[in-house]
């Protein structure tokens, strides 16, 4: 997620101020197709070219709209909306992180979705998705993609050690990386010291970084501090890779899943096709996909991700009627067949999860664990909140910093990012 250099960032800015002409685009042609701007912020290799040839099949059926299509890195996607959206420059459709989309309606970029083409079908969308992308009572967003964390593992390794099912809880999963180190040689289990990683643990606490029905930060309370505290255990342990501190730790981790050598770690649905490149998964149904390990209270959650498309509110009416019916297109149950099957990336509506979509392994097992997925707060600044979190938890993982100390210094900063919270 972390890529490019200075040089090229230059380039791509430069690029994208020239194709990002969204509502303010006066080159055509009065009497012409519309020319409407797609930022897509997909994985250039693996998923852009399914969209690009959609992109064409919409604009063979559609005569009179044209798709400017602009492939823009994820990292650098956000902070360029912002800026673009803030000078009346940004693309007409916006693939949005879920998080993203409450914090671009706050700032008035988006468009209210509600009785449009757009959303047209909002009955056959998940209503979770749909709540994820409603900011104060209206809807900026149609689900695109859906993913959420599951626990991965490697059946055969489970199998050699005599385990005959995942782990429930995070204390099975620590007896059951000791007995595959027992038995395999290799490690069990090994842990993300990123925030994102780690809500599973908050959620199986009962708990979340911070409470917005009571406007208070909860990063310190004695549930999350189990929490983490369980978090941090499963980096110490037979068994129990050690935390990895470096700026290379998801790739390492991610290798080392592929290739046989640790039996489980926590990943997301986004990966589906890197896992089946892995020398460990070249028989896809070697992957086993498990709902995340319970807390202490006995359930298991997860957090909801993906992207919903979104419709500039800048653009004028020519322009956006013409986006409403190119997002309606693009998250149609077809189109979203298209892309799982192609992409092996989860639909939003069920209908889309057709049996040719389930026959790949990874997305019915992804499919089968949404229901623990628990959707985001329609709060603006709750993606943010992970940032201050990924500082310290390095630290803690790392020996560096005390828990106390670490979650102490992530609420002080928490507290500036939501500074009508209580502590």
């Amino acid at each position: 997620m972390r890529r490019g250099i200075a040089a090229t960032a230059l380039v791509a800015s430069l690029a994208l101020a020239a194709t990002a002409c969204g509502g303010s685009d006066s080159g055509d042609e009065a009497d012409g197709p519309v020319t409407i701007t797609w930022w897509d912020t997909s994985n250039a290799t693996n998923e852009a070219p399914t969209y690009q040839a959609l992109v064409k099949e919409f604009e063979a059926a559609n005569k009179g709209i044209k798709v400017k299509y602009v492939n823009v890195p994820f990292d650098q996607a956000q902070n360029k909306f912002d800026t673009a959206a803030g000078s009346k420059g940004a693309p007409d459709v916006l693939r949005s992180e879920v998080g993203w989309t409450p914090a671009f309606a706050k700032k008035g970029f988006f468009a209210p979705l509600d009785g449009t083409e757009a959303l047209k079908d909002q009955a056959a969308f998940q209503p979770s998705l749909i709540e994820q992308a409603t900011y104060e009572g209206k809807t900026y967003g149609v689900p695109f993609t859906t993913d959420t964390l599951a626990l991965v593992y490697n059946k055969e390794l489970f199998e050699k050690a005599g385990i005959k099912e995942a782990p429930k809880t995070w204390d099975d999963l620590k007896k059951a990386a000791a007995t595959i180190k027992d038995k395999t040689g290799v490690d069990g289990y090994w842990g993300s010291t990123q925030a994102y990683y780690a809500q599973s643990f908050l959620y199986g606490e009962g708990t979340d970084t911070v409470d917005v029905d009571a406007k208070k930060i909860t990063v310190t309370s004695p549930e999350a501090k189990k929490a983490y505290g369980t978090w941090k255990s499963l980096f110490s342990g037979k068994g129990l890779h050690r935390a990895d501190t470096t700026a290379d730790a998801y790739a390492h981790i991610q290798e080392a899943f592929v290739s046989g050598k640790v039996a489980s770690i926590v990943q997301g649905p986004w990966e589906i096709t890197n896992f089946y490149k892995g020398s460990a998964f070249k028989d896809k149904n070697n992957l086993g996909i498990a709902t995340v390990p319970a807390g202490s209270t006995g359930k298991a959650g997860a957090p909801t991700g993906g992207h919903n498309l979104s419709v500039y509110a800048g653009s004028d009416a020519a322009h956006q009627k013409a986006s409403m019916k190119f997002v309606n297109f693009m998250t149609s149950a077809k189109a979203q067949e298209t892309i799982a099957l192609k992409n092996s990336t989860l639909p939003t509506r069920e209908d889309a999860y057709t049996d040719k979509v389930k026959a790949d392994p990874g997305i019915a097992g992804y499919q089968g664990v949404l229901a623990s997925a628990q959707p985001r707060p329609a709060l603006p600044e709750y993606s943010s909140l992970w940032g201050p979190l990924d500082d310290e938890l390095i630290k803690i993982a790392g020996g560096k910093e005390s828990l106390d100390k670490g979650l102490g210094n992530a609420e002080t900063a928490i507290a500036k990012l939501v500074p009508d919270f209580s502590k």
